[in-house]
């Protein structure tokens, strides 16, 4: 089984190349892996935002051939029942911005008959396997996360989403298109609030990201 890893940084995903012994190879952000046991996973780094992941995803996925592909980071929550370093699977992400602004009121690209703004994965961790537990959640991808009071009500009265993230929609978007099995795994390391770095848990939702990719990668 061919596994391909996504991750917008190297920060959220370093463990986990450690881990495995993914070294670099002659693209500078395609790490492949040296020995036997994990011999058929990569690891692909896009770079941050919606932009630079549909294009790393576009340029790379024509050329090689996957059983699945994850797409790993962390994520704010606007949800607060879920406890930061918490680890979802998104089951659904929409382009929030996508769309047009009618004085206050917001038309989406789907109201505006030119296109989709929400997308699913096109496969699921219990696809390929049940003896791993995750919680799901919905989320949204965005330009310009949010930390704004207003902006934080606006969206999570239109949209009701429970995390956001920078790369999520796009990540689906491209796989769909592409007709690729993929799945989104984020774990929490803020709340989606005014911006306070000191509430951040950005190590631990690393930590926990990578343990259970690790765990999720052994068993597949």
């Amino acid at each position: 089984m061919r596994i391909l890893i996504v991750a917008a940084t190297q920060p959220e995903v370093d463990p986990l190349i450690q881990a495995l012994g993914l070294q670099i190879k002659d693209e500078p952000d395609l790490f492949l892996p040296r020995h036997a046991s994990v011999a058929n996973c990569s690891v692909l780094i896009t770079g941050a935002g919606m932009v630079a992941t549909a294009f790393a995803l576009g340029k790379h996925l024509p050329h090689n051939v996957y059983n699945l592909v994850i797409n790993l980071g962390i994520a704010g929550s606007f949800d607060r029942n879920i406890p930061l370093g918490s680890v979802a699977e998104i089951t659904k992400d929409t382009f929030a911005e996508l769309g047009a602004e009618d004085d206050t009121r917001f038309i989406s690209i789907e109201q505006l008959g030119l296109g989709a703004g929400i997308f699913n994965p096109t496969s699921s961790i219990n696809y390929f396997t049940n003896k791993i537990s995750i919680i799901k959640a919905t989320a949204i991808t965005v330009n310009k996360v949010h930390g704004n009071e207003a902006s934080i009500a606006a969206i999570t009265d239109r949209l009701r989403p429970q995390l956001e993230s920078m790369e999520g929609a796009a990540f689906f978007y491209v796989c769909h298109q592409l007709k690729v099995p993929c799945v989104q795994i984020r774990a929490v390391s803020n709340y989606v609030e005014k911006r306070n770095r000191d509430n951040w848990e950005i190590g631990l939702a690393v930590k926990n990201l990578n343990t259970f990719a690790l765990e999720l990668i052994r068993e597949l």
